[in-house]
This record gives C-alpha cells, sequence and structure tokens, in this order.
C-alpha cells in the first residue's frame, strides 16, 4: 500500500509462447501488485499464475507501469491488511430523521427517561438516559432475511447466526464501470460457494444526498440465481436496493431469499477491503416476526 492507503496494480503489454505450439497476447493488461515496483521478470510470473497458464514457454513484457489504484483481485497477489487483525466499519449510521429509501419515513428518536428526570430516581450524583426510536425496519444498513419476501419463511429469530455472522468474505469490485446492472459475467470469476459476496458499487458515495435515490446500481436476475445456484452465504450491495426498483418483480430479491440467503443493502466502505481474506459480519436483531432490521456491519481483516 501507499501512504494514502491506496493499493498498486501493474499495467503493460505481454506476449506468451507456449511450448505445445501458439501463442496469447494481452494490451493494456492490469494486474494487482504486491508493491509500488514490479520488474518485467516478477509481472510475467503474476501474469501466469493469475491466468492459470500451463505449458509456457517464454513470457516477454513491455510498456509496463505502476498505477495507484485499489486491488480488484487477483491470484497470486497476497490479500488482506498488514499488522494483525483489523475491523473495517461496513454499515451507516442510524440519525434522526434520515432517509434511507425514498417515500419511507426516517426514524423519530427520542427520550423515555431523560437524565434530568432521572435524577430524581437515583441517589446523588447518579443519572441515566433511557431513550425512545420509532423507525421503519428498513432502515441504514439492514439485512433482509426470507420472511421479507416469504410469508412464512425464516425471519429475524430464525435466521441461524451462521448465516450472517463470521463469514468468510469476497469482493466483487464494479465500481466506476458506468453500468447500472450487476450481470453473471462480473461474478463469474469468484468462487463464491459458502460466502459473502459484497457487491462494491461506489453508489454509497451519494448516501444523504437526492442522487442516491435515483439510478441505483443493482444485480440482475441472471446474476441472482447464478449466485442462489452456486450456494452464496449472503449477498450484500453498497447501493439503494440489490433489485432495480423500476422492476416490480423483485428477481434477486425472489432468487436469493428464496433460497434462503440473506440480502444485505445499504453498505458503505467496501473499497476498504481487499478482494478476499476477511471475515463478514451482520447480525440483525432476533425479533419474531419481522424479515428485515438495522444491522451493524463490520469485516475483520487478518
Amino acid at each position: 500500500m501507499n501512504t494514502d492507503g491506496q493499493g498498486w496494480r501493474v499495467e503493460f503489454d505481454a506476449e506468451v509462447e507456449f511450448r505445445n505450439g501458439g501463442s496469447l497476447r494481452v494490451e493494456g493488461f492490469r494486474l494487482d501488485s504486491p508493491r509500488p515496483e514490479l520488474d518485467d521478470e516478477t509481472t510475467a510470473e503474476l501474469l501466469v499464475r493469475h491466468l492459470g497458464l500451463l505449458m509456457v514457454g517464454s513470457v516477454r513484457v513491455s510498456n509496463r507501469r505502476m498505477i495507484a489504484e485499489a486491488h480488484k483481485g487477483s491470484r497470486g497477489v497476497p490479500t488482506g491488511a498488514a499488522g494483525g487483525p483489523r475491523l473495517v466499519e461496513l454499515s451507516h449510521r442510524v440519525e434522526h430523521g434520515m432517509a434511507t429509501l425514498p417515500g419511507v419515513p426516517g426514524p423519530e428518536i427520542g427520550d423515555y427517561l431523560t437524565r434530568e428526570a432521572s435524577r430524581e430516581v437515583y441517589g446523588p450524583g447518579t443519572e441515566f438516559h433511557i431513550g425512545t426510536i420509532s423507525m421503519v425496519a428498513n432502515t441504514g444498513t439492514y439485512v433482509d432475511s426470507p420472511a421479507h419476501r416469504y410469508d412464512g419463511r425464516a425471519d429475524l429469530a430464525g435466521l441461524p447466526l451462521s448465516s450472517v455472522a463470521d463469514l468468510d468474505g469476497i469482493v466483487v469490485r464494479v465500481a466506476g464501470d458506468g453500468l447500472r446492472a450487476v450481470d453473471k459475467a462480473a461474478l463469474l470469476p469468484f468462487d463464491v460457494a459458502g460466502r459473502a459476496v459484497l457487491i462494491h458499487t461506489g453508489w454509497d458515495a451519494h448516501w444523504r444526498t437526492p442522487a442516491y435515490f435515483e439510478g441505483h446500481p443493482y444485480l440482475t436476475a441472471d446474476a441472482a440465481a447464478w449466485l442462489a445456484e452456486q450456494g452464496a452465504a449472503l449477498v450484500g450491495i453498497d447501493s439503494l436496493n440489490i433489485d432495480s426498483t423500476d422492476d416490480p418483480l423483485r428477481p434477486a430479491h425472489t432468487a436469493l431469499l428464496g433460497a434462503g440467503i440473506p440480502v444485505a443493502e445499504h453498505l458503505r466502505g467496501l473499497e476498504q477491503l481487499p478482494p478476499s481474506g476477511f471475515r463478514f459480519h451482520a447480525a440483525p436483531v432476533p425479533v419474531v416476526g419481522l424479515g428485515t432490521f438495522p444491522v451493524r456491519a463490520y469485516a475483520v481483516l487478518d
């Protein structure tokens, strides 16, 4: 990492000659770099390992340059943070009156027992505050259980703790590609089985602004169906909704929750995470009869 905490990537052209005949040429190819400077030989090794190439005879690298850019996930490059475990905040703060979804009222935070009033209840020099909050369950960063979409399915209290806590996590980065729809093709390189799959769109940059509610990124029906088929443990996104709000059928919720896969929405800070090598936690309060509730989502980097 450089002094700003930004990762490094290497961009280059290369020509690969194979021992059994044939060749492969790439131009403007980018890979994550384990350090700020690489030579041609190390770059060639990274290319071979990332693509899983067999029977390689020689690799010629040219036009190599280093770029200060967040890691995207390259085979052969270590992931994770140095210096021991680190906690990364991935949830938005809940504040009085804030808007999470268009047209949905914000939370009302108040007092049940003020500090001033408590002085009449407790001994000299002793005071407490007891607060109240009234809110829609879909507030801030929250997790949807199957009961959010399907009557009679597991509610918050019915979610196994293992489905929302201490999950092996991976990040799928699509931030900055200019596309709203995140399709199956963006997911195919990843082994998602049993993992928390976090879609990094960068949309959280618009949080608490009108732009957050318009034209948000989402997961396509094919992508959601593929994640369900592959057995993802949880799917999260740093956007307004995992579905396009223009589609009343909500196919991503339908496929994922139908497969018993919890959905985390309105995440933030996914740019702080490596592509893999972290544990994800987003456990809601086990409220009986509710399908959705806010969470304190975070990652543990080792």
